[in-house]
Parts: C-alpha cells; structure tokens; sequence
C-alpha cells in the first residue's frame, strides 16, 4: 500500500482520527494543572578524624582510608529511619512535615572517596533550607552516634556547602505527562482506529480495491 493510499484512509476518517484528541482536550480542559515546582538541596561533606595524625609505616595512608569508610558508612546511614528521626527531632512541628517517613523519603546519598554527597528533595524552598540544616546538624554533631569508633573525634564530618535549594526542572515523568504528549497519544490512537475500521469495512472505496481481488473493472458511476 503506497503513502498515498494511507493518507486517503485517515483523510476519509478524519473524525475518528480527531475523536480522541478531543475528548483528551476536554479532559486536560478540566483537570489539568501545571507540575508543582520541585527544590534539591546538594549538600557535601568532608569525613574523617581528627586530628589526622600521622601512621608510622605509611604516611597518612590509614587516616585516608578511614576517611573513606566513615564516608560511605554515613552515606547509607543517612538513608535509615533512625537517622530520618534523628533530622525529624530537630524540626520545629509547625514549619514543616517532621514525619521520619517525610525526611527518609527525600534523602538520597551518595560518597566519592572522602566526600560524603547527600541529595534532599522538597516541594518548598524554605522548607528544604531548613530540612537540609537539620540534616547537616545531625551529621555533624550526631554522627557518633551512629559509629561509635567516631564518638570521640569530633569534629569528624564538615560540611562544605551551604545549604543552597536550586529549583530542578520537571521530571521525566511529568514531561510524559505533559499535554503535547497526551496529545500525541491520542492522534496515534485516532490514526490507528481510522485503519483498524478500513480493515474491518467491508465497503469497496477504491478501483485498486477490486483489481487486488482479481475483479476487471469495465465502468464505473460518478457520484454526480
């Protein structure tokens, strides 16, 4: 079937290509609303002990490595539920939701070497200011707490950004989501319920129709 040939089809449907397009129009008319704005908190510390010292076979070469395991010790143990309380108990109930459940929820973790990474996502700038201190504050003067071989070095986790929300775009999914995408869908859906209806009709609209069946077509009446 040539290029053509399809076009006549959808041409000779246009109404069931455009059918869902519209009811999707209708339906974004009524419920759509634009992404809620999303903030992320990009915070990275310096792990280690202190005071570094120096190891009497190799030099600095324990210090750094501890460093390194205290670093992706605390990466997964900000991920926990105890630590999620841990940020919670500091939050005042009125400015924010305190729910550990809230605070685990936006957390993701991460360490390169000595540099502890901790990523919080948050629906309101303000908000994520003051989750991303209270996370940093924990972190700080509590993570003894968590390893007791640090208990005694403090302080053995520095923070080196502040605690800075940058507003991210929207996620892939909402980009999915989007109306052009919706809309899209439907013109597919529209095109392909136009050929499914040309398979199952079995009215003859072309001459070619006929010879591809092995009919001869010796005249043919004008509409008009």
């Amino acid at each position: 079937m040539e290029l053509r040939s399809y076009g006549k089809i959808l041409l000779r449907r246009w109404w069931l290509v455009l059918a869902p397009m519209a009811v999707v129009l209708v339906f974004l008319g009524a419920t759509y609303t634009s992404p809620p704005t999303v903030y992320q908190v990009v915070m990275r510390f310096a792990a280690g002990t202190s005071p570094a010292g120096l190891s009497t076979d190799y030099d600095r070469y324990y210090p750094w490595l501890t460093s390194e395991y205290i670093a992706n010790g605390l990466a997964d143990v900000a991920q926990t539920g105890v630590f999620a309380e841990g940020v919670a108990g500091r939050l005042s109930p009125e400015a924010v939701d305190t729910s550990a459940g809230a605070v685990q929820r936006a957390i993701v973790t991460d360490n390169a070497q000595s540099i502890l990474v901790v990523y919080l996502t948050w629906s309101d700038a303000d908000e994520a200011a003051r989750v991303a201190q209270a996370v940093a504050d924990e972190l700080i003067e509590n993570s003894g707490a968590y390893f007791p071989q640090i208990a005694n070095l403090e302080p053995a986790v520095r923070l080196l950004d502040n605690p800075a929300p940058a507003a991210l775009p929207p996620s892939l999914r909402a980009q999915l989501t989007e109306p052009g995408i919706r809309i899209g869908l439907a013109l597919f859906v529209g095109a392909g319920l136009a050929f499914l209806w040309h398979y199952l009709d079995p009215t003859v609209h072309e001459v070619q129709e006929l010879e591809e069946l092995g009919y001869e077509v010796v005249g043919r009446i004008p509409r008009r």
